[in-house]
């Protein structure tokens, strides 16, 4: 199943006012001792979701929720897009960051900008990564002060609406891809077989011994 079919989602948009959030914080170091790429929604910031330290033993339904964090906000309750500052996702290249951001029901995050290898890892994982310039980002913050924003985002055309404004942003042919249809990263690049093949003709008319090497 696809993140977006119909390449649309509407949801209500949690508003996580602070910069470079790293991926240590989106999902800490002492959960990571499995592969699975399921059940951590609940550990999605621990440390700043509750006041209690927690571990691989805890019963996170049982810990002490910070009343401050956003995400324990009860109008926010099943919240699917986030709204974060610049650099969100930086630090190191932990996909397990992104699984619990999925787990949790977030379908996408909104900055000004993204670590490079976060970034990557959101469309592989079906989590769009959407940038906004900072003044548009600014926008929907001071949006969400008054009451919670429900935004529509239409990764086809690559728009963002929430109540009457409208912004636009930018994906890759392979993002889109990634977040619309049921492939994978090897699905998303056979997607390019006619290019790929394109570009091998191209290459052996200009270098033909490369032929002889490509036979052996």
């Amino acid at each position: 199943m696809p993140a977006f079919p119909g390449g649309r989602h509407s949801g209500l948009m949690a508003p996580l006012d602070r910069p470079n959030v790293d991926t240590d914080a989106i999902f800490p170091k002492q959960y990571g001792r499995s592969t699975a790429r399921s059940g951590y929604g609940p550990v999605l910031f621990d440390s700043w979701r509750y006041l209690d330290p927690g571990d691989l033993t805890s019963d996170h339904a049982q810990r002490r929720p910070h009343p401050g964090f956003v995400l324990n906000r009860p109008e926010l309750a099943g919240a699917s897009l986030l709204l974060a500052r610049e650099n969100f996702g930086c630090g190191s290249s932990r996909e397990h960051a992104v699984w619990a951001l999925r787990d949790y029901g977030f379908k996408a995050v909104v900055a000004p900008s993204f670590g490079d290898i976060f970034r990557q890892n959101c469309a592989l994982n079906g989590v769009a990564a959407i940038v906004l310039a900072a003044g548009e980002v600014d926008a929907l913050f001071a949006m969400g002060v008054a009451q919670p924003v429900r935004a529509l985002l239409d990764i086809e055309a690559g728009v963002l609406e929430a109540g009457p404004a409208r912004f636009h942003f930018s994906l890759t042919p392979r993002e889109r891809l990634l977040l619309t249809r049921d492939v994978d990263w090897i699905g998303a690049t056979l997607a390019q077989r006619e290019r790929i093949a394109e570009f091998e003709a191209g290459r052996l008319a200009c270098q033909p011994w490369l032929k002889k090497t490509l036979e052996k």
